[in-house]
């Protein structure tokens, strides 16, 4: 029904703007003086008259005699940045039964459509045209299954075929350089990809199964094997062009899912990836990708994540093997670390790198690190029991909060219920307990529309919150309790709750996957039946889309191994199975079949 909906409002819209067009230009009043045009009145380009800022078209018959100028019609305004004239839009829409088997497959339609789609102004505009008129739609048949196909959530803001268009658009932004303050990595290696047509093609078809049934990465790789050759892509580039359209959210999973500073995560995503060419167009597909998905989608946090995965990729396809070389890295992180304390006596650092275990050398930048170990410097010699600090990061739109305090069962759920309370969104987590006893918590918040947490008055409550919780004062769980009304638009979605595990994503870890409906506290509740169970964990990774949250734990027992027992991963499982229930609003069901497709 949507689709339909969305089809005949964008017949209805297309049609009311090509007829307005002609109607203004129909009844433009004349000019009293006949100025001479010198010439101008009967330019033409080709077969095509150029009226004003406008190209045009006398005859259909054009179309009739050569079907292959329904293809240039769009290549000349593009090239000569002009408009089209309603007449000829008309015209268009009028002859679309052209658009046939032939025209597909015709060398020289093919090759128009290419110089459009890869145009170096930006291809945005003509595309949208070519789209208004139904020809993009006709010319590339997969492509008209998903004009005006609605995605059914709260994540993604605009109909397939529009996402699509403004991806290329920003692609095009990126090439000219128009992006590289907010994607500075993009912006530096997108002129080192080998082939712009595989890029601009790979962004146009990478949705183009979406609506089907089945993995609609797995059909789109398929559609892409049978196009590209059609459009005059190489064996190659077609083979590229399909992994590409196969592996199109593979980035966004590992870096927004994983643990980065895991050495099998590193190596499992380039046993994938295969080599520095696919890395460089991935990410770039990744980001258009993300940022085309709709406002306040994309963040610095998540850019900085992205760039993180693509360095250490980029390391271990050149040769620095990961698994091989911590060592090696610890102790260069060590060495940085200390330049940067460089007021403190040598006594005073190994004293400090000695309290800590391997993995937090590899899981936090210098800057991070420097701040930790300040803030742990004064509060060992102020004696303070806890200690919080907040920075705010401008840049990535994050916010990092840092709790150093005694180590004790369940901190961590009651950090993230405090967190929640304050009203903040927890989007990574990080945890550890140094040698002596402490533990050492931080997590990177933002506000839950993805906006930069920074205001004064909610730091500060934020601060009072988390000591009012880890002294027993506050009880998250009460708190919360009365935030649990979700917004009305989210009602109207059901997330299928899930639970993951898996022994093989990590080495030292077990990895537990969940997805579930969003709201206040989910996290908290996550974490929570986590302590319940007796299990430690090492880090958190929380991604939202929309109304559906994907929370990734990864966790140990109390004796630091991975949980093997079947009957344990049973009972993790039911456990965390009855958290991810728990609040749902009973009419979900209900809800459920309102929105069923």
């Amino acid at each position: 029904f949507m689709k339909h909906f969305f089809l005949t409002a964008k017949t209805v819209g297309d049609l009311t703007r090509i007829y307005c067009a002609y109607l203004e230009d129909k009844h433009k009043r004349k000019p009293r003086l006949r100025i001479p045009k010198f010439g101008l009145r009967n330019r033409k380009i080709g077969i095509f008259p150029v009226e004003g800022s406008r190209i045009s078209l006398t005859t259909s018959q054009h179309f009739k005699d050569d079907p292959v100028n329904m293809i240039r019609l769009f290549h000349v305004a593009q090239q000569n940045d002009l408009d089209i004239h309603p007449r000829a839009m008309r015209r268009l829409r009028h002859n679309l039964r052209l658009i046939n088997r032939d025209l597909q497959t015709n060398p020289e339609a093919n090759r128009l459509f290419m110089d459009i789609l890869t145009y170096d102004k930006g291809p945005g505009f003509i595309l949208r045209l070519m789209n208004e008129a139904g020809v993009l739609g006709r010319f590339i048949p997969d492509f008209g299954r998903v004009v005006a196909q609605m995605q059914y959530d709260m994540y993604h803001v605009y109909t397939v075929d529009e996402h699509t268009i403004r991806a290329i658009e920003l692609l095009s932004q990126l090439e000219r350089g128009e992006l590289a303050e907010d994607h500075p990595l993009s912006n530096e290696i997108i002129h080192k990809v080998l082939s712009r047509e595989v890029l601009y093609v790979a962004v146009m078809l990478h949705d183009i199964a979406k609506g089907r049934k089945g993995d609609h990465s797995v059909l789109g790789e398929k559609v892409a094997q049978k196009l590209c050759p059609r459009l005059g892509l190489s064996a190659a580039q077609t083979e590229t062009v399909a992994w590409l359209v196969r592996h199109h959210l593979l980035m966004t999973h590992v870096s927004f899912k994983r643990d980065l500073n895991d050495p099998k995560t590193i190596a499992d995503f380039c046993k994938i990836i295969q080599s520095p060419e696919r890395l460089r167009l991935l990410l770039i597909l990744t980001v258009v990708d993300i940022r085309a998905v709709g406002p306040k989608i994309w963040n610095g946090w998540k850019g900085q994540l992205l760039r993180d995965l693509y360095y250490k990729a980029e390391e271990y396809l050149l040769g620095g093997q990961v698994e091989g070389s911590n060592k090696h890295r610890i102790a260069a992180v060590q060495d940085s670390l200390r330049a940067s304390l460089s007021d403190w006596t040598d006594a005073e650092f190994d004293r400090y790198r000695n309290r800590f275990y391997e993995p937090y050398w590899l899981a936090l930048n210098t800057e991070n690190q420097t701040r930790q170990a300040r803030m742990i410097a004064e509060a060992d010699q102020k004696d303070e029991r806890l200690t919080i600090t907040i920075h705010v990061d401008e840049f990535q739109s994050i916010s990092e909060i840092t709790i150093y305090a005694q180590d004790h069962p369940g901190l961590f759920a009651r950090v993230t219920g405090a967190i929640a309370v304050s009203g903040a969104s927890i989007q990574d987590a990080k945890v550890f307990t140094t040698k002596d006893g402490m533990a050492l918590d931080t997590f990177w918040i933002q506000e839950p529309d993805g906006g930069l947490f920074k205001d004064k008055h909610k730091l500060d409550r934020l601060r009072k919150t988390i000591a009012s919780t880890l002294a027993g004062e506050l009880l998250p769980r009460k708190e919360l309790a009365a935030l649990r009304q979700r917004p009305a638009k989210a009602d109207v979605f059901t997330v299928e709750p899930r639970v993951l595990i898996d022994n093989k994503a990590s080495n030292r870890y077990t990895v537990i996957e969940l997805n579930g409906l969003d709201r206040p506290g989910f996290l908290y509740m996550l974490s929570q039946a986590l302590v319940d169970l007796k299990l430690s964990i090492g880090s958190a990774h929380i991604a939202t889309f929309g109304e559906r949250a994907v929370t990734v734990f990864f966790i140990c027992d109390l004796f630091g191994h991975k949980v093997h027992n079947e009957n344990k991963l049973k009972q993790i499982s039911d456990k965390l199975m009855e958290a991810l229930m728990a609040g749902i609003d009973p009419r979900g069901e209900k809800n459920k079949k309102q929105v069923s497709r």
